[in-house]
C-alpha cells in the first residue's frame, strides 16, 4: 500500500512486547503481552482505565476517557517521567460515550454524549473538572424510554461538530426490525442540530449503528463506521450449503460469517443506506458493493428499492464491530500514515471464529476513493477458533505529536502507539 507521495505504508508486521509501567501490571498484564505493529513503532500501556471507551484530547493535551458503565469521564494529565495522573472529570452521567471539543466564536466547549441527551460546558484550558453543563439535546431514546421498556441494543450515542452544527447518531434498538424506521426520532439515523441543540432535522438514515462519526479535516464531509446486522438470512433462491435445496430465508452460520460487511461511509445529506431492508453484498469486493434485499424484511423489494439507495464507501470485515474512527491528517505520525483514517475493530460476538480485534488504517486517495485496509495493531486475539482474547480495542485517537492513544474496554487500558521514524 502506498501513500499519495509514493512512500510505503507499512502494516503490523513486527511483534513487540507491550511496555507496562510499574503499578499497571494487573490482569491481563500480569504476564508478558505481545502485539504486532508496523516497523519502527512501539506500544505501551499509558494508563489503566476500567471500561475505557471513547476519548478526546483536550486543547492542553489532557486526555478525556469515557466509561459508560460507571457514568464517568476520566481525565488523564501527563506528568513528565511519570504515568499520567488520573482524576474524575465528570460523574453521575447517564452512560456517557462520545466526547468532542469544539470552538464556537471565542469560546471552547466540551460536548459529552449521554445515552439520553447531549450536554456541553465551557472549557478553560487546563481545567480539571466539567464546568456547569448545559443540556443541548434532551429526550434522546435509550433503555429508560417508556416505549422501549428497557430494551435498547445500541443506546450509546456518537456525535460530531462542524461549524455551528451538531450531528447525533441515533442507533437501532435491535438487530433488524421495522419499528426503528417509523419511530420519532428514527432509530437508524444521523440527525443534524444547531450547535445549541435547536432545529433538528434528519440528515441520513438506514445506518443501523453509526459509530465514530467525524468530519474529514478541512472539508464538510461527514464520515462514519457502521455496525451492520447479525444473523442474516440467505437472500437467494438457490443452494448455499451443498444439499441441493433452496436455502432462501435460512440463517446459516457459514453464510452469516461473511455477510453482511460492516461499513465505512462518507455520509450524504439525505442519504439512505438500506438498513433494515437492504444489505450490502461483499462477494465481489468491498468497493461499490451492491445491495441484496433482506430476505426477512424486504423479500419482494416493496419496502425499499435496493437499487435506488446510496452505496457504502467501503466494506469492512463482517461483524468486526468498528467503533471509534478518526482522521490522521493532523496526527504528527510519519507522512505515509497521515492522509488516512483509523478505526478500531472491537470484534464479533456471533462468528464461528473471532475476527476484528485490531486497529486498521484506511488510506485516502487523491481521487477521493479509499484504499485497502492496512493493519496498524493486531494481536489481542490469541486463538480465533477457540475465541480466546485478552483485549478489545475501542478507538484510536492521535495526540498531534506522533502518537496514537488506543482504548481497550476489555483490558481496562489505554495504550500509546509511538513511532521512532
Amino acid at each position: 500500500m502506498f501513500a499519495a507521495a509514493g512512500e510505503p505504508i507499512l502494516g503490523a508486521s513486527q511483534a513487540v512486547h507491550v511496555g507496562v509501567p510499574a503499578g499497571m501490571d494487573a490482569s491481563p498484564f500480569d504476564e508478558p503481552r505481545t502485539l504486532q505493529v508496523p516497523p519502527g513503532f512501539s506500544i505501551s500501556v499509558y494508563a489503566r482505565v476500567k471500561g475505557a471507551r471513547f476519548m478526546a484530547v483536550a486543547p492542553n493535551g489532557d486526555l478525556l476517557v469515557s466509561n459508560p458503565g460507571a457514568g464517568t469521564v476520566v481525565l488523564l494529565h501527563a506528568e513528565s517521567g511519570k504515568p499520567p495522573r488520573a482524576s474524575t472529570f465528570a460523574s453521575d452521567l447517564t452512560r456517557p460515550h462520545d466526547i468532542v471539543f469544539h470552538r464556537l466564536g471565542d469560546a471552547t466547549y466540551v460536548y459529552i454524549a449521554e445515552s439520553n441527551r447531549i450536554i456541553r460546558a465551557r472549557y478553560t484550558e487546563g481545567q480539571a473538572t466539567l464546568g456547569k453543563p448545559e443540556v443541548v439535546v434532551s429526550d434522546l431514546p435509550d433503555a429508560s424510554s417508556f416505549v422501549l421498556r428497557g430494551s435498547y441494543g445500541h443506546q450509546l450515542k456518537n456525535i460530531a461538530l462542524n461549524g455551528n452544527k451538531l450531528y447525533v447518531s441515533i442507533a437501532s434498538t435491535c438487530n433488524a426490525c421495522v419499528a426503528d424506521t417509523t419511530s420519532d426520532p428514527i432509530r437508524n439515523a444521523i440527525y443534524e442540530y444547531d450547535a445549541d441543540g435547536k432545529n433538528r432535522r434528519l440528515y441520513a438514515r438506514g445506518l443501523r449503528n453509526a459509530e465514530g462519526v467525524r468530519f474529514r479535516p478541512g472539508t464538510n464531509e461527514l464520515w462514519a463506521v457502521v455496525n451492520n446486522r447479525d444473523n442474516i438470512a440467505y437472500p437467494f433462491h438457490k443452494d448455499w450449503d451443498g444439499d441441493s435445496k433452496d436455502d432462501f430465508g435460512r440463517v446459516m452460520q457459514s453464510y452469516v460469517d461473511g455477510h453482511p460487511p460492516d461499513l465505512l461511509v462518507k455520509v450524504r445529506d439525505g442519504g439512505n443506506y438500506g438498513w433494515p431492508f437492504c444489505n450490502s453484498n461483499p462477494d465481489n469486493g468491498l468497493d461499490n458493493m451492491p445491495y441484496d434485499r433482506d430476505a426477512q424484511l424486504n423479500p419482494e423489494g416493496d419496502k425499499l428499492d435496493c437499487s435506488k439507495i446510496d452505496r457504502a464507501t467501503k466494506g469492512l470485515p463482517p461483524h468486526s464491530a468498528p467503533l471509534g474512527m478518526n482522521f490522521l491528517q493532523d496526527s504528527g505520525l510519519p507522512p505515509p500514515y497521515r492522509n488516512a483514517l483509523v478505526t478500531a475493530l472491537h470484534g464479533c460476538w456471533n462468528c464461528s471464529a473471532f475476527n476484528g480485534h485490531k486497529v486498521q488504517l484506511y488510506p485516502l486517495r487523491e481521487d477521493g476513493s479509499v484504499g485497502d485496509a492496512v493493519d496498524l495493531v493486531t494481536g489481542w486475539v490469541t486463538d480465533a477458533k477457540a475465541k480466546d482474547r485478552w483485549g478489545r480495542p475501542v478507538t484510536a485517537v492521535p495526540d498531534g505529536k506522533g502518537n496514537l492513544y488506543i482504548s481497550d474496554d476489555y483490558a481496562g487500558a489505554i495504550y500509546r502507539l509511538s513511532s521512532s521514524r
